[in-house]
């Protein structure tokens, strides 16, 4: 079965690095919301430019897969496997949620935009923006507006 888009990584790294990634982000959280307002606002922006996983593995196989065709030109026509073999490990990580690169970029650390996301609504959320949320007003009965502009916000 092909797990799905949010749970693959997480099911395919060993559940100590979970846990750490968990503990960290609760951590971080518990000081940034301590510090007061401004210190969420700077750790939101921080959020909007951290690397999630996917991105770091699709620019570690670019780098690769480049790496092998400059030295496939240049040195030995043998290094062109190289780049098969970064499409096969992107593949199986599209589908699998694994790929041998990833429990090393976990064990540093790197979350899953989902992981990223948890943290971040949860900064919105002790900041006060989701006050309100749902109540509807004649504009807005539903109160769908306000609930897309909080979580844009």
């Amino acid at each position: 079965m092909i797990p799905t888009t949010v749970t693959r990584v997480p099911e395919h790294t060993a559940e100590h690095v979970n846990d750490d990634i968990r503990r960290r982000t609760q951590e971080d959280i518990a000081r940034i919301a301590a510090q007061g307002p401004e210190a969420i606002d700077r750790r939101l922006a921080e959020l909007d430019r951290e690397w999630d996983i996917e991105r770091t593995l699709e620019a570690n196989a670019a780098t690769v897969a480049l790496i092998g065709l400059g030295l496939g030109t240049f040195v030995d026509r043998r290094f062109y496997l190289l780049p098969a073999a970064v499409a096969g490990f992107l593949l199986q990580h599209a589908v699998q949620g694994w790929c041998p690169p990833m429990p090393v970029f976990r064990r540093l650390g790197v979350r899953t935009a989902t992981e990223i996301e948890e943290e971040r609504y949860a900064l919105k959320a002790l900041r006060g923006d989701f006050r309100g949320v749902g109540d509807g007003d004649g504009r807005d009965p539903t109160g769908v507006g306000k609930a897309l502009q909080a979580v844009r916000r």
